[in-house]
């Protein structure tokens, strides 16, 4: 649809009457509110502060319950007297303006003067022993502190110097143990040395006693030429040196044999001990051979070269030394 002039112009006129009538509303707000404030009245405004009577100290509540005393006030001097005038001069009486707010007098208030209070001895004697009380509150709190500091490093220092003391006495009894057990195992391996001496000399005798024995005889060498007795005191060396070291098990008998096969190198160091499967003795006691055998090596081999075996079967017999 198309807009028309008449359209046009009554928009135009409609407007501007809003505008008008917004205009004239703000210009009537402005002057309402101007003509509705309140006039304030001249001097300085005053303020005040709520106070609880019994927040004020004693001197200051005695100072309030006193009234305060008049001051005194000047005498208004009276107005001077009109000088007497003719009558015809005189005007007629003219109507005395009526005062305005802002030009009434205002009547000094009147202030009470300020009164230094005076200091109550009282409180300053409480106050006094107030301090003193707590100044010894705090020196009896420092010396227990104190006395506590020097007996907790009291029992500290014990309870170190206690602990030194059982170090040391644990010290001592390990090394009594120690030394006992160096004694026993000094014992045991001069014991072991005195058997095998023996056991060497028994040897040596036997083979000696064998040897005149076949040179009187003078019989066949066979066995591929060794010598059947000084084989035999070389194994009966090897037995007694192997018993001088063994400890018995309680579940191996007296006089049990068990067939084993030592494997050694010249000088008589030991290389392995195996057991046969015909052995009667349990792991603890092939254990407690096996063990023996190991501390009596370097086996006896002075003496015993011609008869020396590397691979040596030997029946070990179950006996107590």
């Amino acid at each position: 649809m198309r807009e028309s002039r008449a359209d046009t112009a009554r928009a135009f006129g409609l407007a501007l009457l809003l505008h008008v009538a917004l205009f004239a509303l703000m210009f009537a707000g402005l002057w309402w509110t101007r003509a509705a404030a309140p006039q304030s009245a001249a001097g300085s405004p005053i303020s005040a502060e709520m106070m609880d009577v019994g927040d004020l100290s004693p001197a200051m509540q005695r100072t309030l319950r006193q009234p305060p005393d008049p001051v005194p006030r000047e005498p208004e001097p009276e107005p001077p007297l009109p000088e007497p005038v003719e009558d015809a001069a005189v005007p007629p009486p003219q109507p005395l303006p009526e005062p305005r707010p802002e030009d009434s007098p205002v009547t000094p208030q009147p202030q009470a003067q300020e009164q230094v209070p005076e200091p109550d001895t009282v409180d300053q004697e409480a106050a006094r022993r107030d301090a003193i009380s707590r100044e010894t509150a705090e020196r009896e709190q420092e010396a227990r502190r104190r006395q506590e500091q020097i007996d907790l490093t009291e029992r500290l220092r014990q309870e170190e110097a206690e602990k030194q003391r059982r170090l040391a006495a644990q010290q001592r009894e390990r090394d009594e143990k120690l030394a006992e057990l160096r004694k026993q195992q000094a014992q045991a391996r001069r014991e072991a040395e005195l058997a095998e001496q023996k056991l060497k000399q028994i040897a040596d005798t036997r083979a000696q006693q064998a040897s005149a024995q076949q040179s009187d005889n003078n019989p066949p060498r066979g066995n591929e030429g060794v010598d059947p007795g000084l084989d035999a005191g070389y194994k009966a060396a090897i037995q007694a040196a192997i018993l001088g070291n063994w400890t018995r098990p309680e579940n191996v008998p007296l006089g049990q044999e068990c067939r084993m096969t030592i494997t050694q190198v010249r000088g008589g160091t030991v290389v392995r001990v195996e057991f046969s499967s015909s052995c009667p003795y349990d792991e603890l006691g092939r254990r407690s051979v096996e063990a023996a055998v190991r501390k009596a090596e370097p086996l006896p081999y002075a003496g015993f070269e011609s008869v020396f075996n590397r691979t040596l079967n030997l029946n070990f017999r179950a006996k107590d030394r």
